[in-house]
C-alpha cells in the first residue's frame, strides 16, 4: 500500500512540475523567464559564478534564437563545462550563449536558468 502511494505521489509531482514551473514566470529584464525549481546556484553565490566564468575566459557560442529558459541549444558546436561543487549545482553543465552564462542540463542540451 505504501509503495502504491509513493508511486502515485511520485506521478502526480512529475504530470504537475511543467504546470507549475509554467506558471511561476518572471517579467523582469528583456524577456519572460519560466523559473525552474530544480538545483540552481544559489542567489548570493551568483556573482561569485559569474566572476568565475569571467576568469575561465570561457568563449561565447552565438544562436540566432533569444536565449530563455526552457530552449534547447544545438547539438554540434556548443562546449559545455562542468560547474565546480563549490557552486552547487553539479548535475547541469554552463556555457555562455550569446555573452550570457546559462545553466544547462547536459543530456537533453535544454537551458534550465539564464545567469543574469
Amino acid at each position: 500500500m505504501r509503495n502504491r502511494i509513493l508511486a502515485l505521489a511520485a506521478l502526480a509531482a512529475a504530470i504537475g512540475s511543467p504546470v507549475a514551473a509554467q506558471a511561476q514566470t518572471s517579467t523582469v529584464g528583456r524577456a519572460p523567464v519560466v523559473v525552474d525549481s530544480g538545483p540552481t546556484i544559489a542567489v548570493e553565490q551568483r556573482p561569485a559564478f559569474r566572476a568565475y566564468v569571467v576568469e575561465q575566459r570561457v568563449p561565447t557560442f552565438n544562436v540566432p534564437d533569444r536565449i530563455v529558459v526552457g530552449a534547447t541549444l544545438p547539438e554540434s558546436g556548443v562546449t559545455y563545462y562542468d560547474v565546480p561543487q563549490r557552486f552547487g549545482a553539479t548535475t547541469y553543465r554552463y556555457t555562455v550563449v550569446n555573452g550570457e552564462t546559462v545553466l544547462v542540463e547536459p543530456r537533453s542540451r535544454r537551458i534550465v536558468e539564464v545567469l543574469d
